[in-house]
């Protein structure tokens, strides 16, 4: 959950090579500069709440995509992050018939303009997980 200061920080105080950075991504939450410096670094970006736990789901975008492909929203989502270079989601779900689907997202790929579409989705205010009094400075995605 490190901002671009804190994997810097971290990287600095570190004896090991870091691998991975885990902070919520999706979507409506750009995270362009923590992506541009974790790259420069070698390392992935793990991404939790990929479906910005579920408030993506019901995008119009999203729900276009999705049937121009004949698949679910998740499945786009998912796919969308899938594409991205160094990019990993981490999906969660009760349901076994959601984790099954959210492993069939190879048999497709979106073009450079629905990823264009679907990043071009991110708010200022698309942030889903921020504990008070807890949460670092984040960076800011314009």
């Amino acid at each position: 959950n490190f901002p671009v200061a804190l994997v810097r920080e971290a990287e600095g105080l570190s004896r090991a090579p870091l691998v991975t950075d885990q902070v919520e991504y999706h979507p409506y939450l750009s995270q362009a500069p923590l992506l541009e410096a974790l790259r420069e670094r070698g390392m992935a970006l793990t991404a939790y709440c990929p479906l910005g736990q579920g408030g993506v789901l019901n995008d119009g975008t999203i729900a276009a995509i999705a049937r121009d492909h004949d698949r679910t929203p998740a499945q786009v989502i998912l796919r969308w992050h899938y594409q991205q270079p160094g990019v990993v989601a981490i999906p969660r779900s009760r349901r076994a018939e959601h984790v099954r689907a959210n492993f069939d997202i190879l048999g497709f790929s979106l073009s450079d303009e629905e990823m264009r579409r679907i990043s071009g989705l991110a708010r200022a205010d698309g942030r889903v997980v921020n504990p008070a009094g807890l949460a670092p400075e984040w960076d800011n995605a314009g």
